[in-house]
């Protein structure tokens, strides 16, 4: 996290052209090989939103495209010539509706040094505070592809299939997995990156201290282009640097592959995607055989410019395992769809994906320059609770730290519930005593690295409350919406025709690792499977 004081990048606002206007709305009639054509929304257009909407518009099927943030692709570039924010130098268009910033790492020294006073806008990270749980998730067009790290990592078959055995692994892994690495453009980091870069010194250092402690190194694939990662670093052909200019969870404006460029390029492409931004849907409510969607357009500043309602015969729920969860919580508690009524399962299953973080200060050079991108990881795996996959984190600072970090993802099988309360709005159960199994079993993992590191301690001045591991964030949301139990086994929400599920929701609170490659593999399983059944 970046230490030094600087102003914030200046901003201009969003040009008049690509202020976000309540938008046309498909005039959907006539047929399609001679079908009637549904008028079809498309709520969200993070990974299962953005392969739901490919797959539509494949088949010559409209759809509306509804996005709560910005189209990031049409804003205008800040004075210095970027989209988005580094971490170093944060402004209003870093964090959703926020006058400060929130970092992971909040402190150095126990001291509140890290974060920084911002506008509030419609920035690309969002943080969702719940009563023991705060949990970040992306703004904009593309979602969760824009803030992450780009760790695309795909489960071992075997523990996929213990968290999700209503699903065919091999249909998945034969098919669904191998198209979604490579819809994504995922690649492994070559070796004379992470075996010689100065800017992965940092990984080496940890990979080596766990080596010597017993355990398993592996790559970990990525969505960055590596090539742009050389050419950054060398400054060939004028490369501006982005992975290595602290930029990941504000965005990053050159070498990842987030959706825009990738699978949302190819679906906006055929024009048939009517992107709706800055636009929250707010209700559902079924009517006869289709929804009506209550929706709410902001302007960037947060001004309402339209609230209004638009009937849809089709609704695809892929805002995200919080935004799916709250639309369909709300509509079992308030009577808005009455098919849900005896929908037991909508709202469980929910968990952060084991998420634990923790640094370990000691005395070996992890430098100064740090790639965003995390390259390596580490595996203390069994499929059992206790096991753990921990990525090395960059820690990216002004001075040399000698500190190492990690994002811990433990098998962690407790679960917790999402319910819609009318005074505060989703309620998220979880404590931090569902997260001591994670805190538990990556302590006894890192308990054996500290024993062979030489001065090796954790580090409790980074996190709040002086915590070692951190039990209250996550970075992946899982669950709500169990495929196979709030959905049937096609994503089709249970008592709710013509409502279907294509993200995050669909995994029970855990998959032992980064969920995105298993969120667009899912998607591409269900999309398929409801066209063959001709439900969508």
């Amino acid at each position: 996290m970046p230490l030094r004081t600087s102003s914030p990048e200046s901003v201009c606002s969003p040009p008049a052209q690509i202020l976000p206007r309540p938008g046309r709305l498909w005039t959907v009639g006539g047929t399609l090989k001679g079908q009637p054509v549904a008028r079809i929304a498309i709520i969200g257009s993070g990974y299962g939103g953005a392969v739901a909407a490919r797959h539509l518009t494949r088949r010559g099927m409209a759809v509306d495209l509804i996005e709560m943030g910005v189209d990031w692709d049409t804003m205008a570039p800040m004075s210095n010539g970027r989209i988005f924010t580094g971490m170093a130098s944060p402004n209003e268009r870093s964090m959703w509706f926020k006058s400060r910033t929130d970092m992971p790492f909040a402190y150095l020294g126990g001291l509140d040094l890290i974060n920084r006073r911002i506008g509030q806008a419609a920035g690309v990270l969002d943080i969702e505070y719940f009563d023991q749980m705060k949990v970040y998730v992306g703004r904009g067009v593309g979602g969760g592809s824009l803030v992450n790290g780009g760790m695309a990592v795909t489960p071992s078959s075997s523990y996929f299939s213990k968290v999700l055995p209503q699903v065919d692994a091999e249909e998945m892994f034969g098919t669904y997995f191998p198209r979604a690495n490579a819809s994504l453009k995922v690649a492994r980091p070559p070796k004379d990156i992470i075996g010689t870069a100065e800017y992965y010194q940092f990984a080496r250092t940890a990979a080596r201290h766990a080596k010597r402690a017993g355990f398993e190194v592996v790559d970990v694939p990525n969505v960055y282009d590596w090539d742009h990662m050389r050419r950054e670093h060398s400054g060939y052909g004028g490369a501006q640097r982005s992975a290595l200019a602290q930029e990941v969870i504000f965005g990053n404006n050159y070498g990842k592959r987030s959706l825009p460029k990738t699978i949302l390029a190819e679906a906006r492409a055929t024009g048939l995607v009517n992107l709706i931004q800055m636009t929250e849907v707010t209700r559902l409510v079924s009517d006869g055989d289709g929804y009506r969607l209550s929706l709410k357009t902001i302007d960037f500043k947060g001004a309402v410019l339209s609230q209004r309602e638009v009937r849809y015969d089709k609704v695809v729920l892929a805002a995200g395992s919080l935004g799916t969860s709250r639309l369909v919580c709300r509509a079992q508690s308030d009577g808005d769809v009455p098919g849900l009524d005896s929908n037991e399962a909508i709202g469980q299953k929910w968990g952060p994906n084991g998420n634990t973080m923790l640094a370990i200060r000691h005395r070996d050079r992890t430098n100064v320059l740090q790639a965003g991108m995390p390259a390596l990881g580490i595996r203390n795996w069994n499929d059992s609770p206790s096991s753990v996959f921990a990525e090395i984190a960059p820690f990216p600072t002004s001075m040399e730290l000698n500190t190492s970090v990690y994002l811990a993802i433990t098998g962690n099988e407790n679960l917790a519930e999402l319910r819609w309360d009318a005074q505060r709005g989703l309620v998220n159960t979880w404590t931090a005593s569902h997260s001591a199994p994670s805190v538990a079993s990556t302590k006894a993992m890192f308990d054996k690295v500290l024993a062979v590191v030489p001065g090796a301690t954790y580090r409790t001045d980074l996190f709040e409350k002086q915590k070692q591991f951190t039990d209250y964030f996550s970075y992946h949301p899982l669950g709500g919406m169990v495929i196979g139990e709030a959905t049937d086994l096609n994503g089709e929400v249970k008592g709710a025709p013509n409502l279907f599920v294509v993200d995050g929701s669909l995994i029970p609170g855990r998959i032992g690792v980064n969920p995105f490659v298993t969120i667009t593999a899912l998607a591409e399983r269900n999309m398929d499977r409801l066209a063959s059944a001709g439900r969508l």
